[in-house]
């Protein structure tokens, strides 16, 4: 199985699981004198061999970016990257957008009125938030890459 393979079925597991839960709140508890549409007990066991399931599949994922060399570091440590460019992308755009005045409501109507001073300077931002994007976008695909040349492992 190719790690990509893998990190389908963990999305799949944790969707499924998810459904488990709704189905078991569901059906916990019902009127006397009525049945359950399902069986509560039977969809808790469903859903622990499910999380074992889990359990064991984000192990050996883990374990697979872990050893899995990109030449310039694991995948964990690819991954750990994507997370930080993420955040940088979205700070910095987020605060070019509040410079430039973006979500501001109202704008001035009198020249007496105080008028609003960007605090931070746009034009940088937003070329340092293309740049972090353009990055971000580089690294993505040879995680990409790498999850459908890699197996998973153990």
């Amino acid at each position: 199985m190719k790690l990509a393979e893998a990190l389908t079925a963990r999305a799949d597991l944790q969707r499924r699981i998810e459904q488990l839960r709704d189905r078991i709140t569901a059906n916990a508890r019902y009127q006397e004198g009525e049945e359950p549409a399902e069986d509560a007990a039977a969809l808790l066991v469903e859903a622990e061999a499910a999380l074992g399931q889990l359990r064991d599949l984000i192990r050996r994922i883990n374990a697979t970016n872990a050893r899995l060399d990109l030449g310039d570091g694991t995948m964990t440590d690819a991954l750990a990257r994507r997370d930080v460019l993420r955040l940088q992308h979205s700070l910095l755009a987020d605060a070019a957008a509040a410079a430039s005045g973006a979500h501001q409501v109202g704008l001035r109507q009198m020249r007496s009125e105080l008028r609003q001073i960007a605090a931070l300077p746009v034009a940088p931002l937003r070329s340092a938030a293309d740049d972090i994007a353009q990055e971000l976008r580089e690294l993505d695909n040879r995680i990409q890459q790498a999850n459908w040349t890699h197996d998973l492992e153990g």
